[in-house]
């Protein structure tokens, strides 16, 4: 092992900041690492025998720092995040950290709007071409980008929906004309190749966030004009998991239409917190019946328990269309009348 932080690689500092963390908080970071850079990790943190307190401290600092740096990018931009850093760390200091990150860092296209009111970003937007409105919210956040969705005309909804379920892959050349339409420069660090944005997973990221109407009105025309793709954005737009969104009153409403076997297996595949919000809304003797069921089954499927919780979904779906149960959710379903 190194004596000095200089002398240590980019890999031997994340063994040491793991190390430092403990095994609980390293298993929650490998949950997000590929399996080559687990092995790698693994294998020097096997090799690791030694650190000494000093070095311990500068890589932990180290990373800090540029959590910190990260963090002021995201809020404000490379200068906002230089002059933040230079308050705390002394400019010398602040351009070493910032330095550190401009190899892999890239700034995200349509940054500059990120922090625009969306009211504003609206009255920018709402006359360009269907597709360029699609470009540009499919950057956005997706509290921006349904803010936005919900105050375009009921014509252009779905279509810009479509469009940024539909859209893959779009080049620079385009991302930088469009930033020029909205006068506005590219960042200098932006990844020349081919970015990779849209998709149904980001048109049912917006979706879970509109108000309600606006999410029927666009999923009803989708329904006609693109069955296939309306099919496949309403099985991504509430999962098995989100039934932590429903209120108790709610989740005792849905158990009524579920045939006790399709709880049991779709149980057996969700977390402790999901199994906890569905147990405490059953009886007490029902309850301890489907642990049971759950413990005798033995090993199930995955296919066969995605099949239970789509099933359990789909009547969620179907009593929130009939009204008999509210989704929690931003928009105008928050509000009481």
């Amino acid at each position: 092992m190194a004596t000095k932080e200089s002398e240590i690689t980019g890999l031997q500092k994340a063994a040491i900041l793991l190390i430092a963390l403990g095994p609980e908080k390293s298993a929650l970071v490998f949950k997000h690492l590929k399996e080559e850079e687990i092995e790698e990790l693994t294998l020097e943190i096997a090799n690791t025998r030694s650190i000494t307190p000093q070095i311990k401290e500068d890589v932990i600092n180290e990373f800090y720092e540029i959590c910190l740096a990260q963090q002021y990018i995201a809020e404000g931009g490379i200068g906002y995040a230089k002059e933040l850093l230079e308050k705390a760390l002394g400019a010398d200091k602040a351009m070493d950290v910032i330095g550190k990150l401009t190899a892999s860092l890239q700034v995200k296209p349509f940054e500059f709007i990120r922090k625009t009111d969306a009211s504003q970003l609206l009255n920018f937007i709402q006359d360009e071409h269907p597709q360029t409105i699609a470009l540009i919210l499919s950057y956005l956040s997706s509290t921006q980008a349904s803010a936005i969705i919900s105050s375009l005309a009921p014509d252009r909804q779905a279509d810009v929906a479509k469009r940024i379920a539909m859209m893959d892959r779009t080049s620079p050349d385009v991302i930088k004309e469009v930033e020029k339409v909205l006068e506005s420069k590219l960042a200098s660090l932006v990844n020349q190749d081919y970015t990779i944005i849209g998709g149904v997973d980001a048109v049912v990221e917006i979706l879970n966030t509109v108000d309600r109407g606006t999410e029927k009105h666009i999923m009803e025309t989708l329904e006609i004009e693109e069955p296939e793709l309306a099919d496949e954005i309403r099985k991504k737009m509430f999962v098995f998991e989100d039934i932590l969104l429903l209120d108790d009153r709610a989740i005792q409403r849905v158990l009524r239409d579920v045939d006790n076997n399709d709880l049991s297996v779709a149980l057996k595949g969700s977390n402790e917190q999901v199994q906890n919000a569905i147990f405490n809304n059953l009886s007490k003797r029902l309850a301890v019946m489907i642990k049971e069921d759950m413990e005798f089954m033995g090993p199930v499927r995955m296919k066969d328990v995605e099949e239970a919780q789509q099933k359990i979904v789909n009547i969620i779906r179907k009593l929130e269309d009939s009204a008999e149960i509210v989704i929690s959710r931003g928009g105008g379903d928050e509000i009481v009348v």
